[in-house]
């Protein structure tokens, strides 16, 4: 997510900037002088709060279903149920920070939440985002040590815990700097306008675009990176195993690999729709803080909104993947 950007086209403006922080853009450029026009709540905007609330809404159902579903049961918690769990809260902060705040923001247009929430809700945002993309590189480091070491299966729980602790430690050490660079921005020509924005953090434009790629390398290229080259020595090993004839993958009788086999299938489907979600916005964005005179030139402003909310759309499809791969989620779920 781009959190020092904006999508100042969510309320009409002219700039073309992107990101999850509606008016910072068009409100930097009145900031610089270059534009006088500020954001309107146009109807652009009105069509994205109401998808967005209506994706809040299904996320926030399938999502805390999933949780009560995980969490009952008297029988001691698998290692990937645990991981489930942690992804959930992961959606959840997704499902009741970035959406809301990203809805509201763009019916009020300028900040009026103050200075300090402006700092704290940028922070958490971020959190939110970095959770998501780290957990799922969890599932992916997961995956690859139960297909590659199926004898380390006992020790998995106490690994996964460890990956989830620095997952979430990382998640929240790289958002701090989020406090540091956003504030409340007041301007008073044309007329007062309130924004939380990273204006007049940086001193040069290019150390801001080097923050930029490097949150964009941090919250999806390298977890990209890795989700990859962990999927492809799976397939590697697959692979070698269906060509030697492993007896352990062609006993039909034996419940484990095929548990195994649907687990591995669960999290190949929550990757790809990560990536899936995620990759067109990010793109959008790199190829903002690259060539921004050529991308506001060339994407409609209607593109940037489907772009975000296809990629919140993520949330919602996570809950649904838990409920057609795992059997014991399914009859939590009946029992609802």
């Amino acid at each position: 997510m781009f959190h020092q950007l904006t999508d100042s086209s969510a309320n009409g403006s002219s700039s073309g900037c992107l990101g999850l922080e509606t008016s910072e853009c068009a409100n930097r450029t009145a900031l610089s002088g270059d534009a006088l026009q500020l954001p309107t709540f146009s109807a652009a905007a009105k069509a994205r709060v109401i998808i967005t609330f209506a994706l809040c809404a299904v996320s926030a159902v399938c999502n805390l279903l999933v949780l009560w579903a995980a969490n009952s049961g008297s029988k001691p918690k698998s290692h990937v149920r645990i991981l489930i769990m942690n992804l959930t809260v992961a959606d959840l902060l997704v499902t009741f920070i970035v959406m809301p705040v990203d809805a509201a923001w763009n019916i009020t247009v300028q900040w009026q939440a103050g200075d300090f929430a402006c700092k704290l809700l940028m922070f958490l945002k971020l959190v939110a985002m970095y959770s998501c993309a780290f957990v799922t590189v969890v599932i992916s480091l997961d995956r690859q040590s139960a297909i590659l070491n199926p004898l380390g299966i006992g020790e998995a729980k106490r690994r996964s815990k460890i990956m989830l602790a620095v997952a979430w430690t990382m998640s929240v050490v790289l958002s701090l700097p989020q406090m540091l660079i956003f504030r409340a921005v007041t301007i008073t020509v044309p007329e007062s306008f309130t924004q939380c924005t990273t204006h007049g953090s940086f001193t040069q434009r290019w150390l801001e675009t080097v923050y930029n790629l490097f949150t964009f390398a941090c919250l999806f290229l390298l977890p990209l990176i890795i989700m990859i080259c962990c999927y492809t020595r799976i397939l590697v090993q697959i692979s070698g195993r269906m060509l030697s004839r492993d007896v352990h993958l062609r006993r039909s009788h034996n419940n484990i690999p095929r548990a195994r086999m649907r687990t591995l299938k669960m999290s190949i489907v929550i990757v790809s729709s990560f990536i899936v979600c995620w990759t067109p916005y990010y793109l959008l964005g790199l190829w903002y803080w690259l060539f921004p005179e050529d991308m506001e030139e060339t994407v409609s402003h209607s593109l940037t909104h489907m772009l975000f909310i296809f990629g919140l759309f993520n949330a919602c499809l996570d809950p649904i993947t838990y409920g057609l791969f795992t059997v014991r989620l399914r009859q939590g779920l009946r029992q609802v």
